[in-house]
């Protein structure tokens, strides 16, 4: 059932983003630029609805400040989220990040009812991935990114629960948290934000153009007018004043960083060996990957010298089965490839295999700040004295 909802999503990838031809596809675009019209007044009203405070926004009694994006997936988050996270807890902030945990696996319906009506604390209380220690949920139940999150930050309280409002009182109260990161909040207009930063992938910086259903954006260009920071991801160092000169029509104000996801180094899957990048150049290799932008990975691995004879896409957060990773491996070791490679998030949902005739590496990156360090570091200074 897992893999038929999964190819359902590759197909209507495809279709909207125009990779399928055909009446029928073109009739199915159709109907979701229609959907689309509507959901663009849906999102409009509710933002009226917040902004008259018919809806009400909650305060909480310290800074708030919000990493997200208008489109979909695919601008490179996470990494932001952790570089901004470990700087703020070097400038003394005790720092909570809390995310919706998307595609994480909530515990079983009859064990959630039995806790509700024991009315046991723990169905009350958010998920806690890790409390700045050690990690106390898997990445199936935490999700992929707050797990990743935990693992690399060992001094970030990491909470997931689809209620902000709940899990920031819960950080505060019980875990004693000053600052809160709000992992893609730009949407949740429940929790009030001090700050918001917008992440702007410079390859797609407003997805195929349309709102979904027929397209990537979850909100208008132009809402990018709430935006107080605005970073562009995967700058490759080119011209970016088209761009420059459409973010300004849109908002005239916000400070702008451009950065770089820039590869460090290659981890073992299970040992935790490293490897220099180095180690890619001419060497043939497998590349497997369940991300929104698995051609820009791969892409990168080619910048870096390797030589990919085989590569396997799934859906955005596939979790992988024991029988995939071998059939892969099998694949990998018949054409005599040396190396396979993933990415960082895959990592935490490949499962640890023992003596494989291959070994898998993830790669490692970090964010490089190439135009905009004195905002960043005005932005973080800022943030660590906000009280």
């Amino acid at each position: 059932m897992r893999r038929f909802f999964e190819n359902l999503e590759q197909l209507a990838i495809e279709i909207i983003m125009e990779r399928r031809s055909g009446k029928c596809a073109s009739l199915l675009r159709g109907i979701l630029q229609i959907i689309s019209h509507f959901y663009e007044k849906i999102v409009f009203f509710r933002l009226a609805l917040y902004r008259s405070r018919i809806f009400r926004q909650h305060l909480i009694g310290c800074p708030v400040v919000s990493i997200g994006n208008l489109t979909m997936g695919g601008t490179g988050k996470t990494p932001i989220v952790e570089k901004l996270a470990r700087e703020l807890t070097e400038h003394g902030r005790r720092v909570a990040i809390l995310s919706r945990g998307y595609k994480s696996v909530p515990k079983p319906m009859l064990e959630r009812l039995f806790m509700r009506l024991r009315k046991n604390e723990a169905f009350f209380a958010p998920r806690v991935v890790s409390e700045g220690g050690a990690l106390l949920l898997d990445s199936r139940t935490a999700g992929d990114e707050p797990f990743m999150l935990a693992k690399n930050l060992k001094e970030v309280t990491i909470l997931v629960d689809r209620d902000r409002v709940k899990s920031s009182t819960y950080a505060i109260k019980h875990l004693h948290c000053d600052f809160l990161l709000l992992d893609d909040g730009l949407q949740y207009l429940k929790l009030r934000h001090r700050f918001d930063i917008v992440l702007i992938d410079q390859e797609a910086p407003f997805g195929n153009e349309f709102l979904i259903p027929r397209g990537t954006l979850r909100e208008p260009p132009q809402n990018l007018r709430r935006a107080t920071h605005i970073i562009i991801t995967k700058c490759t160092g080119g011209d970016l004043s088209p761009l420059y000169q459409r973010i300004r029509k849109f908002n005239p104000t916000a400070a702008i960083i451009e950065t770089a996801h820039r590869p460090i180094e290659l981890c073992h899957l299970s040992s935790g060996e490293t490897l220099p990048l180095s180690a890619l150049y001419q060497l043939k290799i497998g590349v497997i990957s369940g991300i929104a932008s698995p051609e820009s990975f791969q892409q990168g691995l080619r910048h870096l010298g390797a030589n990919l004879l085989l590569t396997q896409s799934y859906a955005d957060h596939h979790r992988y089965s024991l029988q995939e990773i071998t059939r892969f491996v099998q694949r990998c070791a018949r054409r005599n490839l040396s190396m396979i490679i993933t990415t960082e998030k895959d990592a935490v949902r490949i499962p640890r295999l023992t003596e494989l005739e291959i070994p898998i590496y993830y790669l490692r990156i970090e964010i490089q700040i190439l135009k905009g360090e004195e905002i960043w570091k005005e932005m973080v200074r800022r943030f660590s004295t906000m009280i």
